[in-house]
């Protein structure tokens, strides 16, 4: 299994081809690509390449899918015997990354299966028109 660690929106995540993270607000537009190069660490079937801090030349590219907002988080503040309260909600605004690949050096060391299979399929289409 390959996966990398990454370091995206203010935060640290485990990311693998394939699969989709909510990260904190980007500024990029829904739909379009998005590379991460700040890669702290990959582990490619058991071979594991760690940066002191981050890895040279290693990128995790993904696909902005869409903007979004997190589940709303109450606060709530009391002070007993004053008839003081408060009450406060917040709204993380997020946004959803798709991961399509992950690369060292320049060469793509894992990609999403789904794009795989369309190049697998694509090529057997164009065999067999021939």
């Amino acid at each position: 299994m390959t996966y990398a660690i990454v370091e995206a929106g203010g935060t640290q995540i485990r990311v693998e081809p394939g699969r989709f993270y909510d990260i904190n607000l980007l500024s990029a537009d829904p739909e379009s690509d998005y590379t991460i190069d700040k890669v702290l660490l990959v582990n490619n079937e058991d071979e594991v390449t760690v940066g002191r801090p981050f890895i040279e030349g290693a990128t995790v590219e993904g696909t902005v899918m869409r903007h979004r907002r997190g589940k709303k988080v109450i606060v709530y503040k009391m002070q007993p015997k004053k008839k003081t309260r408060k009450k406060r909600g917040h709204r993380q605004e997020l946004t959803r990354l798709m991961i399509n690949s992950i690369s060292l050096n320049g060469s793509v060391i894992a990609a999403a299966e789904a794009e795989t299979a369309e190049a697998e399929t694509t090529t057997t289409e164009t065999a067999t028109a021939e």
